[in-house]
């Protein structure tokens, strides 16, 4: 599932990338309650199950896409960025890793480098500072942590 936060100028601000179990209305709406603020309006591509975000207080608009491919529909010109370059980044980066057992992860880093490029200078210093606030822990621990993300 991924989500792009609009300024008021409709330039992306923040992006949330994360799996769902499946496009179906329990999931999304089990999404949409974790992840979006009840005053948030969704614009979606009109599939039946986006329908569900209203349950956690969204406002949802559906773009019937009409047997038009959604990259040539202007409102999905932002998010088709953000796929495609999450696509190109996977494709050239992590052709060797296991992307089924660590896509989560790859999707975390990406988000965080997104909703963090405004402020870029600091970024360094920022996981210094996460890193040396993180206590030492074995590497069976941080495979497990997985289970409860």
């Amino acid at each position: 599932m991924a989500a792009i936060s609009l300024n008021a100028a409709g330039h992306p601000i923040y992006a949330k990338i994360s799996p769902v179990t499946g496009f179906v209305s329990e999931a999304i709406a089990g999404w949409a309650q974790q992840h979006l603020s009840s005053r948030c309006s969704l614009l979606s591509d009109g599939l039946a199950c986006f329908r569900s975000v209203v349950a956690a207080g969204c406002s949802h608009t559906a773009v019937v896409t009409g047997g038009h491919h959604l990259n040539d529909l202007p409102e999905f010109r932002l998010i088709n960025i953000l796929l495609g370059n999450l696509k190109t980044s996977f494709s050239g980066t992590f052709h060797a890793f296991k992307l089924d057992k660590y896509a989560k992860r790859y999707l975390g880093g990406l988000c965080f480098l997104s909703n963090r490029r405004f402020g870029i200078s600091t970024i360094t210093e920022r996981i210094a500072n996460a890193l040396s606030a993180c206590k030492p822990c074995l590497e069976r621990a941080l495979r497990a942590a997985e289970l409860y993300a």
